[in-house]
């Protein structure tokens, strides 16, 4: 079967369009190494900022009326994990770097090979379940490629990928359906009443997270939430639409690796970390694109919910 030249170019258009998403979502990282905000309020101003842009979108206040109240809770329950991953993920990047944080959060898919299965109420696949065993030794050389001031960086960014890979089998079974601005909207609007409430906990409290930034931390976090929030988003979401979810998987997976190479160029974070540290980059990588190689169900995907997933 031929395939026209203007399908060919569609196709081709978006999946630069898409990586193009993906190496704005890899600067997420980098931002959140840049801007001196602890983590805590870096996440909820960023919340904020992409809340209040959504809500002067007509389409979103639209869809929020036809929610039924059940899915209300339940997106409301998501926003919490979205919440807690986007505070772990870049507390992980405040502890250690931004290396050893989206090498963290490369594990993801090695904990949705478990929790994917439980949410969906679907028999475990032992191909997936391989894929977890892959990336224990990449993760044993990470670790040993680290300093020691770096290790609890490891921890934390390990339960960010674990928050995640909850938050994306949530999105995959609830979201699908639903509009997936006003989803975005009422998950991060929920995460925009909640951090408020884990103030108290932090240094500072609720006085330091209602700070409005300064100066070179304000023009930064417009960049992270306007830049590399809501405009890969909106863009994704529009290039989806020409590609399979495997091709789209495949190229979302490269998220860590534009993130590892821009921290080398801009922050020059090759000397903090030892040679161990990136061969087991490459060991949990592999491992990475292994997954929709193994798995191979694109009808399980939506491309709005691909969209919601790769969102940092």
């Amino acid at each position: 079967m031929l395939v026209s030249p203007v399908a060919l170019t569609a196709t081709a258009k978006a999946q630069w369009q898409l990586h193009f998403c993906v190496l704005l979502w890899g600067f997420t990282a980098i931002l959140g190494k840049l801007i001196s905000l602890p983590a805590l309020a870096l996440v909820w101003w960023r919340m904020l900022v992409v809340v209040l842009c959504l809500a002067c979108v007509p389409r979103v206040w639209r869809a929020l009326r036809a929610v039924p109240r059940r899915l209300l809770g339940i997106y409301a329950v998501i926003g919490v994990l979205v919440s807690l991953h986007w505070l772990t993920f870049y507390g992980a990047i405040k502890l250690a770097n931004a290396s050893v944080a989206v090498t963290c959060l490369a594990l993801a898919p090695a904990f949705l090979a478990v929790v994917e299965p439980w949410i969906a109420r679907r028999p475990f696949d032992v191909r997936e379940l391989l894929l977890g065993v892959a990336v224990l030794p990449g993760v044993a050389l990470v670790v040993g490629g680290v300093p020691a001031g770096m290790m609890l960086g490891i921890g934390v960014g390990a339960l960010s990928a674990l928050l995640v890979s909850f938050f994306i089998a949530m999105n995959k079974r609830y979201a699908g359906d639903s509009d997936s601005l006003m989803v975005t909207a009422l998950e991060l609007g929920t995460g925009v009443l909640l951090l408020p409430l884990l103030a108290p906990l932090f240094d500072g409290g609720l006085g330091a997270l209602l700070q409005p930034p300064q100066g070179r931390d304000a023009v930064l976090l417009m960049v992270l939430s306007l830049g590399c929030t809501l405009l890969p988003f909106t863009l994704s979401l529009v290039a989806l639409r020409q590609l399979s979810a495997f091709s789209a998987q495949l190229a979302v997976n490269l998220e860590p690796l534009y993130s590892i190479v821009l921290a080398a160029l801009l922050l020059g974070e090759q000397r903090e970390l030892g040679l161990a540290f990136y061969a087991g980059v490459a060991v949990v990588l592999a491992a990475v694109f292994l997954h929709p190689l193994i798995a191979r169900r694109p009808e399980l995907v939506a491309p709005d919910a691909l969209a919601g997933d790769a969102g940092r």
